[in-house]
């Protein structure tokens, strides 16, 4: 008798996915006075995201803002910015921004089901559960806490969920209701919800309803811990969420190269506006019962890049660069959410010179795990 020892292959992981920042807003993607070669415009966007296809993102994320703000004195609405997005590409799928309380669930849910239809199923949404009080009271809208502004965001996906997969759906929660309403068409594949934030709230409404959980800038450390939270609360109830992690990406020829960068960045924060926003953010993290959430603890270097993007440390060269998002996929990433100075020309250097390394690494590191898991398969012969 003779013992054949073979090894049983292992299934790859992921590709861990890269969307980018939609520069829909003027003022680019720091609060600061440094040059940066950026457009609002539809023409400059639209170039943009067939660039990005091209050299490798997946996603890409259109902002919503309503009112002149922090550098941001020129806004394109995300929606219909979104679905000119979507006309001009053909494999790019795009995020847009949207808020409860400014968006009816049911009109949104019907302009969802349409847009998966005609983009070849690649729009998804953001619910913002929404930070900005300003932009709420100044438009005559009504005001929530923070955990009640999760709890109508939590209503709100049920209802868009509902009409997307049943007929003669009924609702009664406290923020919307429903009776016995039938969509036609229902979409084949439903839009992608994504949501952020980092409070407790946050996290348990992420674990029971959305499809992508999205964080602020964050060191390895505090990434894997979030992850580990909403993955475990997650799959208590049977169910499985993807994480995205925010991040502003300075990558150049020299490590010193990139530092400079960032410190010029901060050197040259516009300081009223970084001060107003960080005083208007308190409205979230801060306004928690256990203050854990979104900037509840960020400094003002953090705040010129408005996401906390610094904080997760993509600077230096293209290697550099690379490695660590690696160890970001490690820690439980599945998709990192960039931001860029000069944002069409760094978007197509990233493509070109940094994703190629990332897919390196993660074939170095899949080798690695399949050696490290390999299980004898005893094969009798006789």
């Amino acid at each position: 008798m003779t013992i054949d020892r073979t090894s049983r292959p292992s299934h790859p992981a992921e590709d861990l996915r890269f969307a980018y920042w939609v520069p829909n807003v003027s003022g680019g993607l720091v609060v600061s006075t440094i040059e940066q070669r950026t457009d609002h415009s539809p023409g400059y966007n639209i170039d943009l995201a067939r660039t990005a296809e091209q050299v490798g993102f997946d996603y890409a994320l259109t902002q919503v803002r309503y009112l002149a703000s922090y550098g941001a004195d020129a806004q394109h609405e995300s929606v219909s910015f979104s679905l000119a997005l979507l006309a001009a590409t053909e494999r790019l799928r795009v995020i847009a921004a949207v808020h409860p309380g400014q968006w009816p669930a049911h009109i949104l849910a019907k302009l969802a089901a349409t847009a998966q239809e005609t983009t070849g199923n690649r729009f998804a949404i953001n619910v913002v559960s929404g930070w900005f009080k300003k932009e709420y009271t100044d438009l005559g809208l009504h005001w929530l806490d923070h955990e009640e502004r999760y709890r109508r965001s939590a209503e709100f996906i049920e209802v868009l969920r509902g009409l997307w997969e049943r007929d003669d759906f009924t609702y009664r929660g406290d923020f919307y209701r429903t009776r016995e309403v039938t969509f036609r068409p229902q979409p084949a594949i439903q839009p992608e919800v994504f949501m952020g934030g980092n409070s407790t709230a946050a996290r348990a409404m992420g674990a029971r309803l959305v499809d992508w959980y999205f964080m602020n800038g964050q060191s390895l450390d505090n990434a894997r811990d979030q992850v580990s939270d909403v993955a475990a609360q997650a799959a208590a109830l049977g169910r499985r969420v993807r994480f995205g992690l925010n991040g502003f990406a300075v990558v150049r020829d020299t490590e010193d190269e990139a530092v400079a960068v960032v410190d010029e960045i901060i050197a040259r924060a516009d300081v009223a506006k970084v001060t107003d926003f960080g005083e208007a953010v308190k409205q979230a993290g801060q306004a928690t019962a256990d203050r854990k959430g979104m900037w509840a603890d960020s400094e003002f270097a953090d705040l010129v890049q408005y996401n906390d993007g610094f904080r997760t440390g993509l600077i230096g060269t293209p290697e550099q660069v690379a490695r660590r998002i690696v160890d970001y996929k490690a820690a439980g990433v599945d998709l990192l959410l960039l931001g860029f100075l000069h944002v069409r020309e760094e978007v197509e250097r990233f493509g070109r010179e940094v994703i190629p390394l990332v897919r390196e690494f993660e074939a170095e590191q899949a080798a690695k795990h399949h050696e490290a898991t390999e299980v004898p398969e005893l094969v009798v012969t006789r």
